[in-house]
């Protein structure tokens, strides 16, 4: 599995093309297919650099993912339906912030910012729902508390946590904005640190951690 990281939009947030390759196909070729997760881009600059590294890579998009609806991780939908055609993968318990998308970013950042209009969704993303592409599987781990919806991606076989804005390096996401929750997010926390110590964890904003340092280090997973 490759994993390539794109820091986008004002808010620093990551935005990952994730790909495999395929088992050989019955005429000899190996394809690589791949999953975006948390587009977030916010304008066609930042897409094209994507795009550009999706073309030259020979990637066949699969899936665009999303670990939560907030309009950061969701800017660049519109660039990816529009340009692959793919709707966003979620879970629907964010559905409410996505329909009302305007009033989300003017409750964070207190004024309207201008958007391309917001794809429809796709497939709703459950505990436990499988997403594959090339020889690479990952399963959905739902961690409600940053927002209802929030989940988290996790390939078991290559030892990584896709966490969105659940689990950072040595914090968690906030739990003041809409359908936030303290409790929840400690909850959802005690849930991961149940995955393996090597886990690597590559998370929403910031750097690359692992479950064991965060068990370590981290003031919410501690006492």
């Amino acid at each position: 599995m490759t994993i390539k990281k794109f820091e986008v939009n004002p808010l620093c947030e990551n935005c990952y093309v994730v790909s495999a390759e395929t088992a050989k196909q019955a005429d000899g070729s190996i394809r690589r297919e791949a999953a975006i997760i948390d587009c977030g881009c916010s304008d066609e600059y930042e897409w094209e650099e994507i795009k550009k590294y999706i073309e030259d890579e020979g990637l066949q998009v699969k899936h665009l993912l999303n670990t939560h609806l907030h309009f950061d991780h969701i800017w660049g939908n519109s660039f990816v339906y529009r340009d692959l055609g793919l709707r966003p993968e979620a879970c629907y318990e964010d559905l409410n912030i996505y329909e009302h998308m305007d009033e989300q970013i003017r409750s964070v950042v207190g004024v309207g910012i201008p958007h391309p209009p917001l794809p429809p969704l796709g497939t709703s993303l459950l505990d436990g729902s499988e997403i594959t592409f090339g020889q690479t599987t990952m399963k959905v781990i739902t961690t409600p508390g940053h927002s209802r919806g929030s989940i988290c991606f996790y390939a078991e076989a290559e030892g990584v946590l896709f966490s969105g804005d659940t689990l950072f390096c040595g914090s968690c996401g906030r739990t003041d904005l809409e359908g936030g929750s303290y409790h929840d997010i400690i909850i959802s926390l005690q849930k991961l640190i149940t995955l393996p110590d090597s886990t690597q964890v590559l998370c929403g904003h910031g750097p690359t951690t692992t479950i064991e340092r965060e068990k370590r280090y981290n003031p919410y997973l501690r006492g």
